[in-house]
């Protein structure tokens, strides 16, 4: 990576009239920010469809787009619904919030509305679409499955439908093919979509930071799909499940739930789900952010039942043999590696030998104690990184700066030779601190640079309920932004290379 910057905005967080930030002109608009801006890069979260909790790290499919980010804008263009239907489903209850629950309830049936009128469109790049998908028959057949079972996951399908028997499968199919209709259609026009907006942000300089889990959810097509490829019993049940061991934030560990993978089943295939998965990526994306890089190198497995993540143990992962693999076959691409948590000297060892940059997070820096030493430290960072303010998962920076203790902040004025910028203008400090550190890339979240509070956090880990909501003001975007975060760009040599000066 060129000396550059970037943003990071979920999708779901962009305005727009109808509840959900999706890929419509405010999409384009923040595009067009973001060049004005001198912006290299656009980071988003995972695309795939959520299930409970609307975690985007919880996806019904590793493979799949959510349909809530349809703009229904070209559906209305196309004649497939009108605008007063539109409007009359009241999908905007607030505009800093999403509310899941009214966007599954009131846009789904626009979107078989939509359906209807639109089904017998001839569009040669829908068959098109089919036939370079190899994963899309699996998934359409899975969610009119979950349908046609009021949403139950597949593990509570009847057994022959769990075990996928080929005359139940096949029966299914001439049953739902409706069904399979409507959600084929569905992600047709999320790719088709998200491929136009991806080309216009290419087209303007910017790149694309996808964002991918390194697992998946046990109620997925994925999993349902592909049982062998999972530690999963003879009864289809998690012999143990992902999750993090206890530490000084979280004394029962975090316990995620996802299953494990069988790596010496995909050793045996020579990684081909992994490739297919990571060349799907590459085609949504210009850079993949990998979320939890350690657990290639070792892996924390929880027995399945658990309540806690007392009880689990490391287990060795299929290190630098996948990214053999990978590179083999597609070739050099462009991966970040989430390293952050409890790193090892292996997992050092695996980061290093892979190339990929890491991550730096400028709020792991200080915590009050002598952190001379801390690898978080902007004079310590190495070209071959990717420098934050802070992540999803961490409060805003205003946020942060107020609850931190009074020590922890003097370290910081400390640390910035300069004990007398007053709070409330220090986030704009820690931001010019980061984007003129060595890192060859800095991402800053957009809520950092409009100086937001808790109000504006993303997800807070550990907690369910709240999270994934937020959405940015409309007109949040004003040109005096641009104009100022184009000058910092410019001052620490950050400047994209497309935009004219």
């Amino acid at each position: 990576m060129n000396r550059s910057s970037g943003i990071l905005l979920p999708v779901f967080s962009l305005p727009s009239p109808y509840g959900i930030g999706c890929f419509d002109s405010e999409a384009y608009r923040f595009v067009d920010f973001l060049a004005d801006a001198g912006q290299s890069y656009w980071q988003i979260l995972p695309l795939g469809p959520t299930g409970y909790g609307d975690s985007p790290y919880q996806s019904y499919s590793t493979f799949a787009g959510s349909p809530l980010y349809i703009d229904l804008g070209d559906f209305i263009d196309r004649g497939w619904l009108t605008r007063q239907a539109c409007d009359e489903a009241s999908l905007r209850v607030s505009p800093q919030r999403v509310d899941y629950e009214r966007q599954y309830e009131q846009r789904y049936p626009l979107l078989r509305s939509a359906f209807e009128k639109g089904r017998d469109a001839h569009d040669p790049a829908l068959e098109d679409f089919k036939n370079q998908s190899p994963w899309l028959g699996d998934y359409a057949l899975f969610m009119a499955l979950k349908d046609a079972h009021g949403g139950a996951p597949w593990y509570e399908w009847t057994t022959d439908l769990q075990q996928r028997d080929p005359q139940a499968l096949s029966k299914a199919r001439h049953d739902l093919k409706e069904s399979i209709a409507f959600h084929t259609f569905l992600q047709y026009h999320f790719h088709r979509q998200w491929h136009a907006l991806k080309d216009y942000a290419n087209q303007h300089g910017i790149r694309i930071i996808g964002d991918i889990p390194i697992y998946v959810a046990l109620d997925s097509a994925d999993v349902w799909a592909h049982p062998s490829l999972f530690q999963l019993d003879e009864g289809l049940k998690p012999r143990a499940v992902a999750g993090c061991p206890p530490d000084g934030f979280s004394p029962d560990g975090q316990l995620w739930g996802n299953p494990l993978y069988d790596w010496p089943t995909h050793a045996a295939t020579g990684y081909a789900w992994w490739i297919k998965r990571l060349h799907h990526c590459f085609s949504l994306y210009d850079v993949v952010r990998i979320d939890h890089f350690r657990g290639f190198d070792e892996y924390y497995a929880i027995p399945y039942g658990d309540s806690t993540a007392k009880n689990g143990h490391w287990e060795k992962g299929p290190g630098m043999d996948l990214f053999h693999a990978v590179n083999e076959t597609l070739g050099d691409k462009e991966v970040i590696a989430e390293d952050l948590g409890y790193t090892t000297d292996s997992v050092r060892a695996l980061l290093k030998d892979s190339g990929f940059p890491g991550m730096k997070v400028l709020q792991f820096a200080f915590d009050g104690r002598d952190s001379s030493g801390s690898d978080h430290l902007p004079h310590k960072y190495t070209e071959n990184c990717v420098a934050y303010t802070g992540t999803h998962d961490n409060q805003t920076l205003a946020a942060w700066l107020e609850t931190i203790t009074e020590n922890e902040r003097e370290q910081i004025k400390g640390y910035l030779c300069d004990r007398f910028t007053p709070r409330h203008l220090l986030s704009r400090s820690l931001i010019a601190l980061l984007m003129r550190s060595p890192a060859h890339l800095c991402i800053i979240p957009m809520q950092d640079f409009l100086g937001l509070g808790d109000e504006s956090r993303i997800n807070t880990p550990g907690t369910t309920g709240g999270n994934w909501q937020w959405r940015m003001s409309a007109g949040s975007t004003c040109g005096s932004l641009s104009r100022e975060i184009c000058y910092m760009t410019r001052l620490f040599g950050r400047q994209s290379k497309s935009h004219s000066i």
